[in-house]
């Protein structure tokens, strides 16, 4: 059996797409809120949690209803079209609000600071409900098209698809605004970078819609699951229904706590690390965006090794060694940043190995999941994933906000190394969704699977 790498990269785009997104969220709208409208922490960051409030119900719904819809352009690609279509043109007006929100309070222009407040926030709202609409179909195309023992090598792919999408985006915010372009400014104007996400975005989908034939593709991969019967590790009842035995789903319950764990950690630090860097370094958004750059890159030169690895090892196994590596190093950026005035060279190692433990994590959690399932029902699992890991997210910005208002912003790493290490209790409980495989070397790893 062999990976289809050129048909995986192509169906990669939508995360790429997504991905690019939100790393332009957490980086970016932060700053807005407490910047432009002096928001607190913890108002800021309930507003930060709304996108994981709204996909507590958004994710699961429109993952299950992909599964039922049955269109000449697939089950996958109308969700992902509209959506894509709906949040560029709102994703625009954001910047455009933030500015006139500026001038107003500043006397630079006439107009109702409560009223583009409001707006702000109901455009910001509509915005997350747009990509709520095609996240969980996006992610459910991949295995969708892929046999289940080629997920884990398939997903590594996926991630780094979504990690090239951020690198994009870091590229642009640390060229554009660097402390030096936008050092001393009393406010900054983000247009230009909203509309280079958006066309980044278009761009992805476009390529996607043109070259993916998401029905022939999924056709072929049932007919695959249906002569081997053997991977659903689903049984059937007396009704004729298919249900998930006991010992499966207490596996499951266990892997989406450990998945709500390791985000609640993860999240706090992306979520506030570019306002931690501002208040604790006194560096602005180009110089926590460079950071967030050597540990995307950390993570796209990892998928590989890590493919091999869990190949070798076994899904658990790389999961866990991830966990621990992540605890470590945000254990070890407390000591590195806490007393730092600038970010030096020598830090960059450090958020580089972040990036290989977050990769070592995220390419194998998704395939767990969906190796329980049965091939109708991806979408409906592909929410599950997401409903545990948006709640963790909902919970983390609010109460990570809170702890660094209220105590000290020099929490926020021991904080993240408590829950990422408390993932690693819970994982030992999983006994099933792994898949082992003879390993390959290289990029062999993706391409020969003689499973």
């Amino acid at each position: 059996m062999k990976l289809d790498t050129r048909r995986t990269v192509l169906v990669g785009l939508a995360f790429m797409s997504i991905s690019t997104f939100w790393q332009m969220y957490d980086s970016v709208v932060p700053l807005i809120l407490t910047k432009t409208f002096a928001l607190n922490e913890t108002w800021s960051g309930a507003i930060m949690a709304a996108d994981n409030v709204l996909a507590l119900f958004l994710l699961p719904l429109f993952g299950g209803l992909s599964d039922k819809l049955n269109t000449r352009i697939g089950r996958r690609m109308p969700f992902i079209l509209c959506g894509t279509a709906g949040a560029v043109v709102l994703m625009n007006l954001l910047p455009v609000l933030d500015n006139k929100f500026y001038g107003i309070t500043t006397g630079d222009s006439s107009g109702n600071a409560g009223w583009l407040r409001a707006a702000f926030i109901v455009v910001l709202g509509l915005q997350l409900v747009c990509m709520g609409t095609y996240r969980s179909p996006a992610v459910a195309l991949m295995p969708d098209v892929t046999p289940k023992p080629l997920r884990s090598k398939a997903n590594a792919i996926i991630n780094l698809m979504g990690a090239m999408g951020g690198i994009l985006y870091l590229g642009v915010a640390a060229v554009l605004y660097s402390d030096k372009r936008i050092g001393g400014l009393p406010h900054v104007d983000y247009t230009l970078l909203f509309a280079v996400v958006s066309a980044i975005m278009v761009g992805c989908i476009a390529v996607l819609f043109f070259t993916t034939n998401e029905p022939k593709l999924a056709a072929a991969n049932r007919a695959y699951e249906a002569a081997h019967p053997e991977q659903n590790l689903a049984e059937t009842t007396d009704t004729g229904a298919e249900k998930l035995p006991r010992p499966v789903r207490r596996s499951l319950g266990f892997l989406l706590i450990s998945i709500s764990l390791w985000f609640i950690g993860y999240n706090g630090v992306t979520t506030w690390f570019t306002t931690y860097i501002d208040k604790v370094m006194g560096k602005g958004l180009g110089g926590a965006s460079t950071c967030l750059l050597v540990a995307t890159a950390g993570a796209i030169v990892s998928y590989v090794p890590i493919g091999v690895l869990a190949s070798k090892i076994g899904r658990k196994r790389t999961i866990q060694g991830g966990i621990l590596l992540l605890c470590a190093c945000f254990a070890t950026a407390f000591f590195v940043t806490v007393n730092a005035t600038s970010i030096t060279v020598g830090m960059y190692p450090l958020f580089a190995l972040v990036g290989l433990a977050w990769a070592a994590i995220n390419v194998n959690s998704l395939p767990m999941v969906v190796e329980m399932c049965r091939g109708s029902d991806v979408g409906k699992f592909t929410g599950y994933y997401y409903t545990f890991s948006m709640a963790a997210q909902v919970v983390t910005p609010i109460l990570a906000g809170t702890l660094l208002s209220n105590i000290s912003y020099q929490v926020l790493f021991p904080y993240a190394a408590v829950f990422v290490g408390l993932s690693f209790v819970t994982m030992l409980f999983v006994k099933h969704g792994d898949s082992k495989a003879e390993a390959k070397k290289g990029l062999e790893a993706f391409e020969d699977m003689d499973d």
